[in-house]
């Protein structure tokens, strides 16, 4: 059974029955849950540990650039031959293209003969031209030499490789398709020049196939689910300054705008933040609309540079875009709906955030506190996104194994070789996909370590404002805030450490369900009959309520760590029975004021997906090395920080109201029903049941 709290972070009664006078009282505090902590220091040893694997072994050109014949990284500026700018992966040999899409055909695609070239090549109108492999043996051309003579040195093959070539074996094969810059691809399009073809045949080549399983298969290569994730870790990679920008410096702004703001105008700021964030999201949406082409000519495209306006190529980018417009509109739909209903109930939430707007003026140092979290934060999310790209791209190149014909002309050996001309692809071993979830799950755990390590620092400074009546008097400890961060780093980090790692482990729990379930819908094995269904979206909804039900007890655990220095388990048991026991005198102010404050969060995370998409809009990321395949994910990760930033910032007015429910009703509980340490403000909110009675029915006549 738990004490009463006002002996622990009230006054000390003196022997005469009165309180002593001078100073909050200090609770005789010490470490709790210390293994946790040490778990947590073994686990960033081991993240430190996991990362210097990505760093080692990953190439980040990778994501973005194919690889050739030899198994050089198109654009590789360290490969042999050296591939600076040299970024397009070109497929040589067109039949070899065209057997890679015949169904019964087991040739692959990946082993057809391919370079890396500057640009796409063009077939000529009046003569044949020729794209030859990379000088080398008795071609004594210099890369350099080779690019300005547009990789045609066929003027200087001998007989032999004049053979060779006109059987479409090398050293040089002929451009007879024209073909577009997709994705660092050169992707063939199945209408031959006829000019080209013409010369060909004169000189006695062998039949070109014309079909169009030759644009077909290299466009199915190019849009595979491996190709088009690795695309989207290139484009988070590409649009750092956006994140930098949009994740990092503008949630910043607009957080501590946003707390100013409540500060000094808060009977204002739930009605601008529910007609802001309506704004906001129908916005966004309209952007989503207008990237998957169903408003105006904006729509995003696969194609790089110039291009014949008449070839269209649609990516698998494009129908995620307009999966994602569809699911937008219907959170639209909702969002402002329910923004609507709650309008009546504004008036408690402006009551409620009276009280954190007054702690917040008494204790100023809160507002400023959260940007130590987010530095702490920004510094180790722009090392965790550098490991992640290197252990996205950390997979071995390896020469494949086949047994098709793929016999090519070798100009070092000066000879046809048919021995492991195969390709060559990055192999992916189950080690590296366990690294990458374990990176994964290495962030989450961290961010919501921060995140309850700042909660817990707001609550104990908010805390001494409540015990102290109220009152910037000399029984609060000068700056509260760097008090409450003494006593966190010395006595509860443990604790911390294992309400971040409780809410850690169910979300991954429901991620790696959710990635056997889309296995399953891949494989067709999915369960058809009903039982199976029911029983597979019943766990995911259980799993939805326990982490939904974890963060809320974490949270109020937090409050009660930092009040009474308990360990995490017995600060949650505590906070539980105190909210059961007054769940009807504040579950009704409590709730309004979190749908506001979660409101107010979205402000700032649709904000910086606005602005990203702004600043996505724009000719860098529409061109050339730094053209990005869709916005689709730098804008997600931006909102994702943002949110981040702005839960950092917002917690200082959530826990505010947290903490001092709480303490309100324990304050009661300890004095039969009359809070003794409560501040006015708050006893006019909370304690006069007939001013609540009032401000309901007055709101519900608006």
């Amino acid at each position: 059974m738990r004490g009463p709290l006002g002996a622990v972070i009230g006054r000390y009664p003196s022997s005469d029955g009165s309180d002593q006078m001078g100073s909050i009282i200090r609770h005789n505090r010490k470490c709790r849950d210390l293994v946790f902590l040490i778990i947590f220091i073994a686990f960033w040893v081991a993240m430190i540990v996991n990362s210097s694997f990505g760093f080692n072994q990953g190439n980040p050109l990778r994501l973005t650039y194919g690889l050739d014949y030899k198994g050089n990284v198109c654009g590789d500026k360290h490969a042999h031959p050296g591939l600076w700018e040299l970024e397009l992966k070109y497929w040589l040999n067109p039949n070899q293209v065209y057997l890679s899409g015949l169904k019964d055909n087991q040739f692959k695609l990946e082993n057809a003969r391919s370079i890396c070239l500057l640009d796409c090549p063009a077939p000529s109108d009046d003569t044949l031209n020729w794209v030859c492999d990379y000088p080398e043996g008795e071609i004594r051309l210099s890369m350099s030499d080779w690019i300005d003579r547009n990789y045609d040195y066929f003027e200087f093959l001998t007989p032999e490789m004049r053979n060779a070539s006109l059987q479409l074996q090398g050293p040089c094969y002929p451009v007879i398709f024209p073909s577009v810059n997709v994705f660092w691809s050169c992707q063939f399009i199945a209408r031959s020049s006829n000019s080209s073809l013409k010369h060909w045949q004169q000189m006695g080549g062998v039949n070109i196939n014309e079909d169009i399983i030759i644009d077909k298969s290299i466009h199915r290569s190019i849009n595979s689910r491996s190709a088009v994730l690795k695309r989207y870790m290139a484009d988070i990679g590409k649009s750092w300054p956006v994140l930098l920008v949009c994740g990092g410096i503008v949630p910043l702004a607009l957080s501590v705008i946003w707390l100013l703001l409540i500060r000094y105008f808060v009977a204002a700021m739930p009605w601008i933040t529910v007609a802001l964030f309506n704004i906001l999201i129908i916005s966004v949406t309209m952007f989503y609309y207008l990237k998957a082409g169903w408003i105006g000519n904006d729509a995003i495209s696969p194609i790089i540079g110039e291009h014949d306006p008449y070839i269209r190529i649609i990516g698998r980018e494009l129908h995620h875009l307009r999966a994602v417009a569809v699911l937008m509109t219907f959170i639209m739909a909702v969002s402002v709906l329910t923004s609507i209903a709650i309008v009546r109930r504004i008036l408690m939430a402006t009551s409620v955030l009276k009280v954190a707007a007054k702690v917040i003026g008494e204790a100023q140092a809160l507002i400023i506190f959260p940007i130590i979290p987010y530095t702490i934060l920004g510094v180790f999310y722009m090392i965790w996104f550098s490991a992640a790209f290197h252990l996205f791209s950390s997979g071995q190149v390896v020469q494949n194994n086949c047994s098709s014909n793929c016999c090519a002309y070798d100009l070092a050996l000066k000879q046809i070789n048919c021995d492991r001309c195969c390709g060559y692809s990055i192999h992916y071993t189950p080690h590296i996909g366990i690294a990458i979830f374990f990176h994964l799950f290495g962030c989450y755990w961290a961010t919501q370590f921060f995140k309850a390590a700042s909660s817990t620092v707001i609550a104990g400074s908010v805390a001494s404002y409540y015990w102290a009546r109220g009152e910037a008097s000399g029984e609060i400890p000068f700056l509260p805030v760097f008090s409450s961060m003494k006593q966190l780093m010395r006595y509860s980090l443990g604790s911390v450490a294992l309400g971040s790692l409780i809410v850690s482990s169910v979300e991954s729990i429901r991620f790696m369900l959710e990635s056997i379930r889309r296995r399953l819908k891949v494989s067709g094995t999915t369960p058809n009959n009903w039982f199976g269904k029911a029983a597979f979206h019943t766990a995911r909804f259980c799993l939805s309520c326990i982490e939904w039900t974890l963060k809320s007890v974490n949270r109020n655990a937090y409050i009660m760590i930092a009040i009474t220095g308990k360990s995490f388990c017995k600060s949650s048991a505590v906070a539980t029975d105190l909210i059961i026991s007054n769940i009807l005198r504040i579950g009704r102010v409590n709730v309004i004021g979190d749908v506001i404050l979660f409101l107010g969060k979205l402000c700032v995370s649709l904000s910086t997906a606005l602005f990203a998409f702004l600043m996505l809009d724009t000719h860098r990321y529409k061109s050339a090395h730094n053209k990005i395949s869709s916005p689709l994910f730098p804008v997600l990760v931006c909102w994702g920080l943002g949110y981040v930033v702005a839960t950092l910032f917002f917690a200082v007015v959530e826990m505010s109201i947290d903490t001092i429910i709480l303490s309100f009703c324990q304050d009661s509980e300890e004095h039969q029903g009359t809070a003794q340490y409560a501040p006015p403000l708050l006893i006019e909110t909370l304690n006069d049941q007939n001013e609540m009675q009032r401000l309901t029915q007055g709101s519900n006549e608006i």
